[in-house]
């Protein structure tokens, strides 16, 4: 998922933009100290000039090289709601303004989820990781947010029932937070925050095949899925 940090002069003319880093698989952005080492797999260096903390480093590493840093313009966001947090004008990237947005935003809408996901009848887990319907859940923690409310990845997402819905999308939140107190997941020492520090790997299901379940003790099984791999459990989702 593209970042994007906005900066528009109030008293000039020029149209709004955006510095938007893309991290694509390996991609970090840390805060530095002006005189800290480089370290490896450096690729962009930004500096700020903090009003409380003075001058910092900004440094975009890229051991992959997926990653992107552009300048883009900004653009009315399709629903009239305001970028996303902290932001008070609606407007959003360009590169980003397909994305839909995450289940943690104020302004994500409930009604606009249960609605297409009644249309399509793909597997519930090709939709959870569609940017379009909703952004910020990925391969790890659909698998996480399935489990837990208990539906098999391949079930049709036109199949659930609206009460299903709400189950699954309270799930997400519930995933999605629990991983940003967690500081995310980490499998190796390139995925760490901006301080340079991993996030925890505390995983009910994916990554766990073979172990037993947390709920019931069937072992958990791992199938092929879209070029990843879908976790779940067979006794507590039954495949449709």
């Amino acid at each position: 998922m593209p970042l994007a940090a906005r900066s528009a002069d109030a008293a000039s003319d020029a149209p709004a933009e955006a510095l938007v880093a893309h991290l694509g698989m390996s991609g970090q952005l840390l805060l530095r100290a002006p005189g800290a080492d480089a370290g490896r797999h450096l690729r962009v260096r930004v500096g700020l000039e903090h009003p409380e903390h003075g001058e910092l480093r900004v440094d975009f590493v890229d051991q992959r090289t997926f990653g992107s840093l552009a300048i883009n313009g900004l653009v009315p966001t399709s629903d009239g709601a305001a970028g996303g947090w902290g932001a008070a004008e609606a407007l959003v990237p360009s590169q980003v303004a397909h994305i839909a947005r995450d289940p943690l935003d104020d302004a994500f809408d409930a009604g606009r989820l249960g609605a297409v996901l009644a249309r399509k009848n793909s597997a519930v887990k090709r939709v959870l990781l569609d940017q379009t319907v909703l952004s910020g859940v990925g391969n790890i923690y659909a698998d996480e947010a399935l489990w837990a409310a208990r539906i098999h990845p391949e079930t049709p997402a036109s199949a659930l029932s609206p009460r299903a819905v709400g189950r699954l999308l309270a799930e997400v939140r519930a995933v999605l937070e629990k991983a940003l107190v967690e500081g995310g997941t980490s499998f190796d020492e390139q995925y760490v925050n901006v301080n340079g520090e991993a996030g925890r790997n505390e995983l009910n299901v994916y990554g766990q095949a073979g172990r037993a379940c947390e709920r019931c003790g069937t072992s958990i099984a791992r199938e092929r899925f879209m070029n990843r791999s879908s976790h779940y459990c067979p006794t507590c989702q039954r495949r449709p």
